[in-house]
């Protein structure tokens, strides 16, 4: 990381806020300077740099797209493959603990379009939709035509319609949330009751946490802005998703340097503003997935669904409840989620 970054971070303006202490409010401000603190007077980026680097990229063509990726080959070359499909605020990073633990199989990592480590992004309608679409060909350009998909947050609904776009190849899902989309166009009078019920804490849920999807969604310039050219700004939205969506229950997910590897994957490749684009671009989902699936809750992700819930879109073959682990289960609870996805992979064949 350069100086004149260390030097914008040294140079933060602190801004009063009445609630600084608050952590129901954002990031408190204690956290943030510590935070900052480490970021320009101890962390080397440049360590972390070479690790991610070190790991097995390759870059496919899709249809004149470039789609990069890790992709971990297993000595044996009939092994199953497995499709990892990271969220937002993260990037391929969030599976880097799983990844030693599935030597025995061929994993595919994709750095999904718009997000840290993917090629840039520079123009618009790049939906969940279409990723699905490039990933899609970019696993039939390595060479695999049969494979399980697993992923949760925004690489949740990407596996989903995956699923949909190539039912012959998609074996089985693994998926740690339901896509929230499928809430727009649910009836709560042909659901289960505590399926209807939890589309009513899925709506509070909104209403007290959800502000960042609307700006996102609605506002994406404006907000790259802020976050694009403030280190700090960057540094405070992504952290406070990183905290308050992971299980910090038997201390916390993660150390600082962690945290400021996640941020700085976004500043250094500038992808603040593009990772939104899956949030701006509106998708529909059918209303119901026949791929066989196995999903894997968490009790301190965001809003985990009930059983009733998710069967009423998808072909739930195991609702496995976890007693630890929040949002980004495969970096929280990597042996926990290795299980549940080679439990997928068993369905696949």
């Amino acid at each position: 990381m350069d100086e004149e970054t260390r030097e914008r971070i040294r140079r933060t303006r602190r801004v009063a806020s009445p609630w600084s202490n608050d952590t129901t409010r954002g990031i408190t401000g204690t956290r943030l300077d510590l935070l900052l603190d480490r970021w320009a007077n101890g962390y080397d980026w440049d360590v972390h740099r070479r690790r991610i680097d070190a790991l097995p990229w390759e870059t496919v063509k899709t249809d004149g797209t470039d789609l990069r990726v890790i992709h971990q080959r297993c000595a044996d070359p009939g092994a199953p493959v497995v499709v990892l499909l990271h969220g937002w605020p993260d990037s391929v990073l969030r599976f880097e603990r799983i990844l030693p633990l599935l030597t025995d199989l061929h994993v595919v990592v994709p750095a999904l379009p718009g997000f840290p480590f993917a090629p840039p992004l520079t123009t618009p309608g790049m939906s969940a939709d279409k990723i699905a679409g490039i990933v899609g060909d970019g696993l039939a350009e390595l060479g695999y035509t049969r494979y399980t998909v697993s992923g949760g947050d925004v690489g949740g609904t990407v596996a989903e319609l995956l699923a949909v776009q190539h039912p012959n190849q998609v074996a089985a899902l693994h998926l740690t949330n339901v896509a929230p989309q499928h809430a727009l166009s649910a009836d709560p009078a042909k659901l289960a009751p505590d399926a209807a019920a939890y589309l009513g804490r899925a709506a509070q849920w909104f209403r007290t946490e959800g502000a960042y999807i609307a700006a996102q969604s609605t506002r994406p310039t404006t907000l790259a802005v802020a976050l694009g050219d403030s280190p700090a700004g960057l540094a405070a939205w992504i952290t406070e998703k990183l905290l308050s969506w992971s299980d910090q229950s038997d201390g916390p997910a993660f150390t600082t340097d962690e945290l400021l590897t996640w941020v700085t994957a976004y500043w250094t490749t500038g992808t603040i503003g593009t990772s939104f684009a899956t949030y701006t671009e509106p998708v529909t989902l059918p209303h119901r997935i026949e791929t066989p699936t196995v999903l894997s809750v968490f009790p301190h992700d965001s809003k985990p669904e009930p059983r009733s819930y998710a069967e009423a879109f998808l072909d739930v073959r195991a609702y496995v409840e976890h007693h630890a682990g929040g949002h980004f289960a495969a970096w929280e609870q990597p042996e926990a989620y290795a299980t549940d996805l080679r439990r997928a992979v068993g369905l696949g064949n």
